[in-house]
């Protein structure tokens, strides 16, 4: 039998790889190898170097999935040699020299526009930056509705900001013209509107699955995320 490819799951803003803590045993228990990084969320083009090192690295094929902002860093990661598809769940499909804040900016905004929040953080030449995340009252009803509120009060006050200047950096590749993609609509998402995901999933020829939830698909809906997954891994055996 051939070797499976390795699935590296790449988080996205205001939460870390433990985002996919339901996802992840439906992964292994179908003897899929599973990578999942902390992403810096620092900047697009140097998240998705970072990610793309750790790519590099795997022995063997891997399968790229992207959760919301992790989905515009697949699309510039993905061009690794070994990458054999793309999974993005409720993410970003950019176009190379497109910005997030390009893509959203052509759709009316959700709920997350008015419940973001900003602190600063200092820089290695003394300068600051500014973070983003997301109020910690309205991480429930904003990022995660159809969540156990026990779990979202924990992603409330555990969140990774994502630095502000990352929303204005132009993707420096778009995998997807060159890689199979998959894409997960949130359709009741409300952090980003499901239209920008539709969009982005369609530009990129995108086999597409609609699942109602909210933001945090993978959490809320582990089996069907896995089996857009392994559906993917299935297309792409040789």
């Amino acid at each position: 039998m051939s070797t499976p490819p390795t699935v590296v799951l790449v988080h996205g803003a205001f939460a870390d790889a433990s985002s996919f803590r339901a996802l992840i045993p439906e992964l292994l228990d179908s003897g899929l190898p599973v990578v999942a990084p902390a992403v810096p969320n620092r900047s697009l083009n140097g998240d998705a170097a970072y990610v793309a090192s750790v790519v590099r690295q795997i022995e063997g094929e891997v399968v790229l999935v992207g959760h919301s902002y992790g989905g515009a860093v697949i699309t510039v990661a993905g061009v690794e040699e070994n990458v054999r598809a793309l999974v993005y769940l409720a993410g970003y499909a950019l176009e190379e020299g497109e910005s997030l804040g390009e893509l959203q900016g052509g759709f009316p905004d959700s709920l997350l526009a008015s419940a973001l929040m900003q602190t600063t953080y200092p820089q290695p030449d003394g300068s600051t930056g500014t973070d983003v995340s997301v109020v910690p009252g309205r991480v429930h009803d904003v990022f995660a509705q159809d969540v156990d509120p026990e779990i979202t009060r924990v992603l409330a006050v555990s969140q990774r900001p994502l630095a502000a200047a990352a929303f204005g950096e132009p993707a420096g590749a778009a995998a997807w013209h060159s890689t199979p993609a998959w894409g997960v609509v949130s359709s009741s998402d409300h952090t980003i509107n499901p239209d920008v995901e539709r969009f982005g999933y369609q530009r990129a020829g995108a086999t597409v699955v609609e699942i109602d939830s909210s933001h945090l698909v993978m959490l809320s809906h582990p089996k069907e995320t896995a089996d857009v997954i392994r559906e993917a891994v299935r297309a792409t055996e040789r």
